[in-house]
């Protein structure tokens, strides 16, 4: 990239945020924070306001731009929502041409916009993607739950359990929303339970924005509340082999399953899951059992049998 370019990319990355450090322009462009002292010091001279605080980063006079278009608080998060789904479902280098033009997109936003989507940047995240609809019944709950997200307000809900399903009414305070396994989830504070849970969206049958504030600023960070659950889940490595006409039949089901990654060998594909319940894990394959081979852990495949067993004793009786 040449000067001028890196100038005119500079000018654009001040417009995509309210401040920007020296250092993340420098770590952007692949030059030294040198450099990029020259470079802004070469845009203030040509008349362009910037504004450097200590310790805080560079910023733009308010108002030094024409924006082309105006965007609602709905659509620039949606901006942020959609740079969450490709950065995970793309190629490196679409990923990158993407972030390139999102961030000329943002230059065009209003500092409130900009503070807003500043705020709610780490509560979303992406842990797995596939190339399947991701939002289908999710998404009105979606809407509602990014905007009590950022308005720090309280969500009525109606939510239907899964093992047994129950249908149960709860005030939430979300914390964040994270996507995994094609499915989003929702954690929040739960005002019944009196602790933190996790709500899968498209089990919500009712989801409503009150006027109410959530009780407090300090809820855990999404990604702590990750961690904590990664670290408290045992998974299992699961591998299955699979004969070339049976492999249809796992296609739709196997992202809700762990699935991590698939090999080519011979006539058959050795298909490898992560997954944190064995019981699950074999309930939902004894519908395959003769169409997979269970290659690993002995664990599932031993419940397999006794599971297969138990279902020949029923049947007798």
């Amino acid at each position: 990239m040449n000067r001028i370019d890196r100038l005119t990319a500079i000018l654009t990355h001040l417009q995509s945020k309210r401040t920007v450090r020296a250092s993340e322009l420098a770590a952007r462009f692949e030059v030294s924070l040198r450099t990029i002292y020259r470079d802004v010091r070469s845009l203030e001279e040509s008349g362009v306001p910037i504004i450097g605080e200590a310790g805080q980063g560079y910023s733009l006079m308010e108002g030094y731009r024409l924006p082309p278009i105006m965007f609602s608080r709905e659509e620039a998060l949606a901006l942020l929502v959609a740079e969450k789904l490709v950065e995970k479902s793309l190629d490196d280098q679409s990923s990158k041409f993407f972030k390139e033009a999102l961030i000329k997109i943002k230059a065009v936003l209003k500092s409130s916009e900009k503070d807003l989507l500043a705020e709610v940047q780490d509560t979303i995240q992406v842990l797995k993607s596939s190339s399947s609809k991701i939002m289908n019944r999710s998404s009105k709950a979606f809407q509602a739950i990014l905007q009590a997200i950022s308005e720090k307000k309280v969500l009525s809900t109606t939510y239907v359990t899964f093992d047994p399903e129950q249908m149960s009414v709860r005030d939430l305070e979300p914390i964040g929303l994270f996507h995994s396994y094609e499915q989003w989830y929702m954690m929040a504070f739960c005002r019944l339970r009196g602790d933190y849970r996790t709500f899968r969206l498209d089990r919500f049958s009712k989801l409503q924005v009150t006027d109410i504030s959530c009780s407090t600023s300090k809820h855990p960070s999404l990604q702590s509340y990750l961690d904590k659950i990664a670290s408290e889940q045992k998974l299992h490595q699961i591998i299955l082999e699979v004969p070339d006409g049976s492999l249809k039949y796992l296609v739709n089901s196997k992202y809700n399953n762990g699935f991590v990654s698939e090999e080519r060998v011979g006539n058959k594909t050795v298909m490898t899951f992560m997954n944190s319940s064995i019981e699950g894990f074999v309930r939902w394959i004894i519908a395959l059992g003769d169409m997979v081979v269970v290659m690993e852990p002995d664990l599932l495949r031993n419940r397999l049998a006794e599971l297969i067993g138990e279902i020949k004793e029923m049947q007798r009786d």
